[in-house]
């Protein structure tokens, strides 16, 4: 069901003084897309509600008596919008494992946490295959190079700068305001002898999905996605010039044998399987 669009340029107490990430005042697409929910909630009657990232969504469904499951983020998640929406769920959907828990946070939330492991829309699809039937990885020296619409601070400018430094690398650039979008980066990713991506949850996932040797730029923000490497990926500010090419080998042995910890291709089934909390 495709919701209207609530967005404006110029919204009225759009975060209720600070309490909410986005609920302008008389805002017809806002009151519209919100009556929808409530109206499927009373009429479905579901037995839990899923939010991925919509605060406002989740206290709607559980004003309405539902148990909620919030999809959770990593990064520092303290503003009063997400500490409201984390301690009222029931359980939180964490797409990362367990043993890389995201420090900062408070007991109550780890405890009803369910660790899933990388959440890809590329699990369980196969990696694309030479004529001889062997797995295309590892292409010799090309980079790809993951911005997405905005994950990560790094220009067009840099990027290059970068290429220009690194002779013998071919750089294929994936997102960006620059850059035509590609609807499907996977083969790329899977050719790649390194990817070098913003540190985006979905980004990380479907690097790991991949097995593709990564180096993850942060962004500065104070929410910024963490990505903690942990022998899986490295996590580096955008290297000044003259030390790219380094940079881009030592990603190399970043294995894709060292993804499966983070993906294993059955995160859906996992996340069921781990449901502790009985709510879903």
């Amino acid at each position: 069901m495709a919701l209207p669009p609530d967005t404006t340029d110029d919204p009225v107490d759009a975060t209720a003084r600070g309490r909410l990430h986005w609920v302008p005042v008389h805002h017809d697409g806002h009151r519209a897309r919100m009556g929808i929910i409530a109206e499927w909630i009373t009429q479905t009657r579901p037995a839990v509600f899923v939010s991925d990232v919509s605060v406002e969504a989740a206290i709607l469904a559980r004003l309405m008596g539902i148990p909620v499951v919030v999809a959770a983020m990593r990064g520092d998640r303290r503003d009063e919008a997400h500490r409201l929406g984390y301690d009222l769920a029931d359980a939180l959907l964490a797409p990362w494992p367990s043993s890389l828990p995201e420090p900062g946070w408070p007991a109550h939330w780890h405890a009803k946490s369910v660790h899933t492991g990388s959440i890809s829309r590329y699990d369980g699809r196969p990696r694309p295959v030479t004529r001889g039937g062997r797995d295309r990885h590892g292409a010799a020296n090309e980079v790809v190079v993951m911005l997405g619409a905005g994950g990560a601070d790094v220009t067009p400018e840099q990027v290059r700068d970068a290429a220009d430094a690194t002779p013998g690398w071919s750089w294929t650039v994936l997102g960006g305001p620059e850059t035509p979008w590609v609807e499907d980066p996977w083969p790329l990713l899977c050719r790649a002898s390194v990817v070098v991506t913003h540190a985006g949850q979905n980004a990380v996932a479907e690097c790991a999905a991949a097995r593709a040797p990564a180096i993850v730029i942060p962004r500065t923000a104070p929410t910024a996605n963490s990505a903690p490497p942990h022998g899986r990926c490295r996590a580096v500010a955008w290297p000044p010039y003259g030390t790219r090419g380094p940079v881009l080998r030592s990603g190399r042995p970043c294995s894709r044998k060292r993804w499966p910890a983070r993906s294993a291709g059955s995160t859906g089934l996992r996340a069921t399987a781990r449901n502790r909390q009985g709510v879903f």
